[in-house]
């Protein structure tokens, strides 16, 4: 099979951690015989510099003719610590989804037995946890018009906007997904505050009854923040809104152990794409310690949604939790920081399992 591949490694450590992706990505398209293209290009700060945009129309043209999209990390010091700066890389971001209409955001969840003691919850509590959390990826206060300040600076606001349609879409995807799993749904909303919500659950409880096999329940966001830390094996399918599930999510990471341990796929009207959920760690950019594995199990991802290899996929998923047995991690993922392996390090060991296998 050919595989046309859009790389953008973004800022950050976004470089060094879909190095090691694509190296994990070539092994295995050597290993079952796939023909694989890449092309890389700008997005986020280092778009900024180069171009003034961070996400040049270069990039989404190369994004529309991709299979797929590996996408590492945005974001930079200097636009977090300047709030009047006009053009911020997280502005490339919101773009491509928008552009390429990412509506969903995929993130799975699931436990490491060799890493269960890294997580600061009770081993008893998070053991056998395994869930997907499904978020609306481009509505919600993150799009919502108008959005700005005052003329005199001293007041902000945003708009959070949601219609039948986007509220639909990613219902229905969440309901699907329940169908392939254990047919339980968690919808998360503030309906006891929010006429967004509240839209939300009126059309949910609308199209329960297309799926009558799902049994589904409603959960304020607050109440579902609390849940996940103290009881994370409740839940199966999660679907929430863009700001609740992007908090969320993040929570959910010290379920794992480590914020970079967390696959995404972002899905939805053209073109997908393939990220961690982790941001761009400006302070380790550079120094070949950041953790790959949640951009490795991306690329995962990416086989599995974009080119339904699941053999491919399942490679991947079992290279890297063979290099958590063996201790081949990195200084996040052991208290030993003088043995912990670099970035690299842990590309090596991963792709030469899969050769080996």
């Amino acid at each position: 099979m050919n595989l046309n591949i859009a790389l953008l490694a973004g800022d950050g450590i976004g470089p060094e951690i879909v190095e090691q992706a694509l190296r994990v990505t070539k092994a295995i398209a050597q290993k079952f015989g796939h023909e694989l293209h890449t092309k890389e290009a700008l997005v986020g700060a280092v778009a900024i510099d180069a171009t003034g945009n961070p996400y040049p129309d270069e990039t989404h043209e190369l994004c529309m003719n991709s299979d797929a999209v590996l996408f590492g990390a945005i974001g930079h010091p200097r636009f977090d610590n300047d709030p009047s700066a006009k053009v911020r890389p997280e502005q490339g971001l919101l773009a491509m989804r928008k552009k390429l209409g990412l509506f969903a955001n995929i993130r799975p969840l699931i436990t490491f037995p060799s890493l269960l003691d890294k997580s600061p919850l009770k081993t008893e509590r998070i053991e056998g946890a395994d869930f997907v959390a499904i978020r609306e990826l481009t509505g919600g206060l993150y799009f919502g018009q108008p959005q700005g300040r005052s003329e005199n600076g001293d007041t902000a606001y945003d708009t959070c906007i949601y219609t039948r349609m986007e509220v639909e879409r990613i219902l229905k995807l969440a309901f699907e997904f329940a169908m392939k799993r254990k047919k339980r749904l968690t919808v998360v909303d503030k309906a006891n505050v929010l006429a967004t919500s509240r839209l939300w659950r009126q059309i949910s409880k609308e199209m329960e009854p297309q799926y009558p096999e799902v049994e589904v329940e409603y959960m304020f966001v607050d109440n579902a923040a609390m849940q996940l830390i103290q009881w994370p094996k409740r839940f199966d399918v999660m679907v929430t809104e863009n700001m609740f599930g992007d908090i969320l999510t993040d929570e959910a990471s010290v379920i794992a152990g480590s914020l970079g341990m967390l696959p995404s796929a972002s899905i939805g009207v053209h073109t997908s794409v393939f990220e961690p959920i982790h941001g761009s760690y400006p302070q380790a950019a550079g120094k070949n310690i950041a953790n790959p594995c949640a951009t490795i199990l991306s690329a995962a991802m990416l086989f599995e949604y974009a080119y339904a290899l699941d053999k491919e996929a399942s490679l991947i998923r079992k290279a890297v939790e063979a290099s958590l047995e063996a201790g081949a991690v990195t200084e996040d993922l052991t208290d030993d920081k003088a043995n912990a392996l670099s970035t690299s390090a842990v590309g090596d060991w991963i792709v030469a399992y899969i050769q080996n296998c």
